[in-house]
């Protein structure tokens, strides 16, 4: 048995891309989507067609609403392939405005219901920003479930338990290049792989924290830079990878155990905590890596958005 089937015994494997031609010799679950991975996509000329084509029918709509049906164009074609669930994001230059988040949101549900798929088919992704956090709460009591994105820190994953989203993800990888970046020479490889990498260990600590306390919210690792990233998370309820590493995975047949389970963490000795808006704030801010990676991610999906635009208007 290679590691892919290894891995599906214990976690739900899903799929990092836009690429959706990608994804069918892995048989995912699910597939998660961003402003970035779409972008690279529809540079590629096998897809110039879904650009072109959604360009045709809606030039008169708004540009907003033009991305917004090249996304969906995408989820339904990577839905066609996949039995679950595809994530697909909401404009991240809404980020910090909560009323915009869910009015964005609730379009892009009846675009795909338009398009004859169901809303439990579809994760609204959202940057776990505090606003972000109140819109997913509004969506979730409305019964559009929601996968919060940008995620790099405790604090975070605690405030989206509290608001009961269906999903978190939290960006192992980027947590990994911030600490190594920040320790410089004085980094280890070796000493920091596995369950040592504070991606990873972060990771664990949520999973943790969430099956102590029984919190529903699904927490699906993301952002790998490395199998043994991936591995070191065997049994985490989910976790999203790239066509790269899911082409490693299936190539290897190196053991594999899992690392992470529901019942031990029940015996762990956790304490319960609560955020309000202020403690949310107070704690983020604290978090050096968290506040900085999670302001960088926004400023990078804002200017991939931005790409979008201009593609679109330039057909």
């Amino acid at each position: 048995m290679n590691q892919l089937d290894a891995l599906k015994q214990f976690t739900t494997v899903v799929a990092d891309t836009g690429d959706f031609h990608q994804m069918a010799a892995y048989q995912p679950q699910d597939a998660t989507t961003n402003p970035s991975l779409i972008l690279k996509a529809v540079q590629k000329p096998e897809y110039r067609p879904l650009l072109v084509e959604t360009v045709a029918r809606f030039r008169q709509n708004s540009l907003a609403e033009q991305m917004d049906r090249l996304l969906v164009r995408f989820g339904c074609e990577i839905l066609a392939i996949i039995p679950g669930r595809v994530s697909t994001e909401v404009d991240a230059r809404l980020s910090f405005d909560t009323a915009a988040t869910v009015a964005r949101a609730e379009q892009l549900i009846e675009l795909y219901q338009a398009e004859g798929i169901h809303s439990d088919r579809v994760l609204i992704k959202v940057a776990a920003t505090w606003e972000g956090i109140a819109a997913a709460r509004q969506l979730e009591q409305h019964g559009i479930h929601t996968n919060l994105t940008l995620l790099f820190s405790f604090c975070q994953a605690v405030a989206c338990g509290q608001a009961r989203v269906q999903l978190i993800s939290p960006f192992v990888g980027r947590i990994y290049d911030w600490y190594k970046k920040t320790a410089g020479p004085a980094w280890v490889e070796a000493d920091r792989a596995g369950a040592n990498d504070p991606g990873v260990m972060s990771v664990a600590q949520i999973y943790q924290y969430y099956k102590k306390f029984g919190i529903a919210t699904e927490v699906m690792g993301a952002s790998f830079r490395n199998l043994g990233q991936i591995t070191a998370l065997a049994g985490c309820d989910l976790l999203t990878i790239s066509p790269e590493l899911l082409a490693g995975l299936a190539a290897s047949d190196a053991p594999l155990v899992r690392t992470l389970d529901a019942g031990a963490a029940q015996a762990l000795d956790l304490a319960s905590v609560r955020y309000d808006e202020a403690g949310f704030r107070l704690a983020l801010n604290e978090d050096a890596m968290a506040t900085e990676k999670l302001a960088e991610g926004i400023r990078a999906f804002c200017a991939d958005a931005a790409r979008l635009d201009q593609l679109l208007l330039a057909v």
